[in-house]
C-alpha cells in the first residue's frame, strides 16, 4: 500500500471513530461529549435535521436539540448498518442506517417505558479540525417499513 492510499485508510477509520463516538456519547447522555462531537465556532452553519423536525441551523439550536431528546428519553441505543464513508479534501461524508432501540418515562410499576424500534437513514457530514473530525451537518429521515404503508391503506376513506 504507497502512502497516499494508507493516509486515506487511517482518515476514513478516524471518521468511522467520530461517528461511532457520536452515536455513543447520545447513547448515554453524555451532553459534553456530544457537544464536543460537533464543530466549534461554527454558531451559524452547522445544521442538524431529526426525523419529523425542521431544520436546525446554528450550533446552538442544534444542541439544545440534543439536550432535549436526551432529556425525554430515558433509554436509547443505536445499531449502525449500512455504514459508508466518502471524502474529498478536509470533509467526509458518513451515510448510514441507524437501527434505534428507544424508551420513554417509565409507566406505573416499571423501571423503564415502553421500548420502540425505529429505522432511520442518517447523512453525517465532518470536518477536519485540529482537534480531529467534528460534525458539520446530521440529518436523519425514517424509513418507511412495510407496515406503515399497510396502516396508511387500512386508514378508511
Amino acid at each position: 500500500m504507497n502512502e497516499e492510499h494508507a493516509r486515506a485508510a487511517a482518515d476514513i477509520a478516524e471518521v468511522e471513530a467520530a461517528n461511532t463516538a457520536f452515536y455513543e456519547a447520545l447513547e448515554r447522555g453524555d451532553y459534553d461529549e456530544l457537544s464536543d462531537r460537533w464543530l466549534p465556532g461554527e454558531d451559524l452553519t452547522v445544521s442538524c435535521v431529526h426525523p419529523g423536525w425542521p431544520v436546525l441551523t446554528g450550533r446552538g439550536d442544534v444542541l439544545r436539540s440534543y439536550a432535549l431528546i436526551m432529556a425525554n428519553t430515558e433509554y436509547i441505543q443505536f445499531f449502525l448498518t449500512d455504514v459508508n464513508v466518502s471524502m474529498t479534501g478536509d470533509t467526509a461524508l458518513v451515510t448510514c442506517t441507524e437501527n434505534i432501540l428507544s424508551g420513554g418515562p417509565a409507566e406505573e410499576g416499571n423501571a423503564l417505558g415502553p421500548l420502540v424500534g425505529q429505522l432511520v437513514v442518517a447523512t453525517n457530514v465532518f470536518r477536519r479540525t485540529a482537534d480531529g473530525w467534528k460534525l458539520w451537518s446530521h440529518h436523519g429521515s425514517p424509513v418507511l417499513t412495510d407496515s406503515d404503508e399497510d396502516d396508511d391503506e387500512e386508514t378508511p376513506s
